[in-house]
């Protein structure tokens, strides 16, 4: 079983930065596979940025150069890092994990989720 809590969320203005945490409870942490999701009102879930068991990364075109993705195997801990944000990025943004080697951000493929933490930016 894995769980997932995520915070950092809040209020930004656009061109700022912010950092969102995942916190992980799973017996082998650097075994999943892991992704930021979000969801604005309205739109359906997009896939952000993923990391898979080997650290690759990935990004959604509308957030490259911009964000990043990270894991702390330590903490079993997962980080998505937001600079540039823009009005555009105001979502609720979840955390994901799915046990397989693919790591594509498809949210049907992921079996575990967060609670969302909620992202608004201001323009």
């Amino acid at each position: 079983q894995v769980q997932l809590v995520e915070s950092g969320g809040g209020s930004v203005q656009s061109g700022g930065s912010a950092r969102l945490s995942c916190a992980v409870s799973a017996h082998t942490f650097s075994d999943l596979c892991m992704a930021w999701f979000r969801q604005a009102p309205g739109k359906e879930r997009e896939g952000v940025a993923s990391i898979g068991r080997d650290g690759s990364t990935s990004y959604a075109d509308a957030v490259k150069g911009r964000f990043t993705i990270s894991q702390d195997n330590t903490k079993h801990t997962l980080y998505l890092q937001m600079n540039g944000l823009k009005p555009e990025d105001t979502a609720m943004y979840y955390c994901a994990a799915r046990w397989r080697e693919s790591c594509a951000r498809v949210p049907e493929f992921f079996s575990y989720w967060g609670q969302g933490t909620p992202v608004t930016v201001s323009p």
